[in-house]
């Protein structure tokens, strides 16, 4: 009896699946096609995470490195830049974290004007600053940033500020960096937020207008709890990178003033990997590699801390 009820549940599963691949045969061949993506560019280089445990020789290739162990995450842990790059690493993601909810304010004011050509002007204009590149957007910092003939200086000169080469100063990057990149992200941060908005049923706009509600009463009791789900969830993914920043940025904007407050561990990695004299593979590895657990662990955390308390979670 049993072989035989195991027979059956196969020849069922089987002919399952041979009528979900014939009515969505086209559907599966979509799929395909990012699924190889990610299997190629995501999986099958976590082959080469073993190069953190290794001490990586080019010319004897991954498996014929002498395995070390976690020989270079302690040395990394150990060493003495390890406290200002986790701390100028730290700062900048949680001063960035401050401004995350600005996207949604800015989808809220979007999304009341009153002028649908205005409001598309408007959208238009803020979106384009997301398409400059790294390299162009660095360029127009360091050039209005600049001690003579900054647009900076000129405008702070109005309110008799003295010039000065802002760069230069340490204290200053951190917000020169992260508003930057709050003026170049912010109309393409917030799309989502308006497509959010959008789905919101208008008759619960109605009922509250009909109840005596004001603006700002409709805004925070009809628009803040519809999104309030999508805002949770890109929240907790966004404390997923809170060790993460890209290294082109900070490298670009990178002096020999500003290192002690703009060396992250991107850069960091970067330097020690690929730009000394002496490039240390392994080390660079592990360094990554730690910086991805940690990720990962602030994920599960935030993850958790969500479910509880507002039943918002990705898992």
């Amino acid at each position: 009896m049993k072989k035989s009820d195991t027979y059956l549940r196969k020849r069922t599963l089987l002919e399952r699946l041979r009528l979900d691949v014939r009515h969505n045969g086209a559907l599966i061949c979509m799929l395909l096609i990012p699924l190889a993506v990610i299997i190629i560019f995501r999986y099958v280089p976590m082959w080469g995470i073993q190069v953190a445990f290794r001490d990586y020789r080019p010319a004897r290739g991954i498996t014929g490195s002498k395995w070390v162990g976690l020989k270079y995450i302690l040395k990394f842990i150990e060493s003495y830049q390890f406290p200002s790059v986790i701390k100028n690493t730290l700062f900048i993601n949680l001063y960035n974290l401050l401004t995350f909810p600005l996207p949604l304010m800015f989808a809220i004011m979007l999304n009341y004007l009153p002028l649908p050509r205005f409001r598309k002007a408007v959208q238009m204009v803020s979106y384009a600053p997301h398409f400059i590149s790294t390299v162009v957007l660095c360029s127009l910092i360091l050039e209005f940033t600049k001690a003579r003939g900054g647009l900076m200086n000129s405008v702070l000169a109005l309110f008799g500020v003295p010039a000065a080469n802002w760069m230069a100063k340490p204290q200053y990057f951190y917000s020169i960096y992260v508003w930057s990149g709050v003026w170049q992200e912010l109309g393409y941060n917030s799309i989502i937020f308006i497509s959010a908005l959008a789905g919101i049923s208008p008759e619960l706009h109605e009922a509250a207008t009909m109840d005596g509600a004001g603006l700002l009463k409709r805004i925070w009791h009809v628009d803040i709890p519809g999104v309030l789900p999508t805002f949770c969830i890109l929240l907790i993914m966004q404390s997923g990178k809170m060790m993460t920043i890209g290294y082109e940025k900070v490298l670009l904007l990178q002096n020999n003033i500003n290192t002690e407050v703009s060396e992250v561990i991107s850069t960091y990695a970067y330097t020690v990997g690929l730009a000394s004299s002496n490039p240390q593979f392994s080390y660079s590895a592990a360094i990554s590699l730690f910086t991805s657990l940690v990720n990962m662990i602030m994920l599960i955390i935030v993850n958790r801390l969500s479910r509880k308390l507002n039943s918002n979670s990705l898992w």
